[in-house]
């Protein structure tokens, strides 16, 4: 009778343990499913955003290359160039216009223009920060930029957060793994948060600890 009751008191506590972590975080809201950007805007008519970068590569000219933001008055500012306004213009429509202005500089000069995303990666993640992305990576591939998800991160809970409102995102995690950012309708200023476990691996490192020092109580007291 006396072996069994600080084998009670152990599960007990082990109980009220799980019980204060599993309670201490509601879940998130539901998730509704989304229909992919990609049905409505095909990759010809991806449309340029504030907060969009552009990496501009002038071969034999590596002074010019780098990469450049387009600010919150639709203004696009490059080297030799100057200022351009690219109000209501799609990602084709803005290759063809930088590659026309350093034309008139250089002849016969190869110029390659990749518009990116400029998104927040937070939450459980090694390093996070604010990157700037291809429209074509996955969700996984940020999380990669950002050195992968922490130990006590839940990456099936992951949300993008756009304005304080969470965007939808597809509910199947295969599906989620394999839809480009631009499918997933990622823009310029969102947030890519992933959240914490509710039970880390610190709570059960814890727990452990707090178990073996009733064990060694009762031991030590029994004796």
């Amino acid at each position: 009778m006396s072996t069994l009751r600080p084998l009670a008191l152990v599960l007990a506590l082990g109980a009220a343990l799980g019980g204060a972590a599993c309670g201490g975080a509601p879940p998130p809201a539901p998730v509704s499913p989304t229909r992919m950007a990609g049905d409505t805007e095909s990759v010809v008519s991806l449309p340029v955003r504030r907060g969009d970068v552009v990496k501009i590569t002038v071969f034999g000219h590596d002074d010019l290359n780098g990469e450049y933001p387009i600010d919150e008055n639709w203004k696009l500012v490059l080297p030799m160039v100057g200022e351009l306004d690219v109000r209501n213009t799609n990602v084709p429509q803005l290759r063809e216009r930088i590659r026309t202005e350093f034309g008139r500089l250089y002849a016969q000069s190869f110029i390659a223009v990749v518009p990116l995303f400029r998104v927040a990666v937070l939450g459980e993640v090694t390093r996070p920060g604010l990157y700037s992305v291809d429209p074509t990576m996955t969700i996984y591939d940020v999380l990669a930029l950002a050195g992968g998800v922490t130990r006590n991160g839940r990456e099936t809970r992951m949300r993008v957060i756009r304005d304080g409102q969470q965007v939808a995102a597809p509910v199947d995690a295969q599906a989620l793994a394999r839809a480009t950012l631009r499918e997933l309708g990622v823009h310029s200023g969102d947030q890519v948060i992933v959240p914490r476990r509710t039970i880390t691996y610190e709570f059960w490192l814890i727990s452990l600890q707090l178990v073996n020092t009733v064990l060694l109580a009762y031991t030590i007291f029994r004796k």
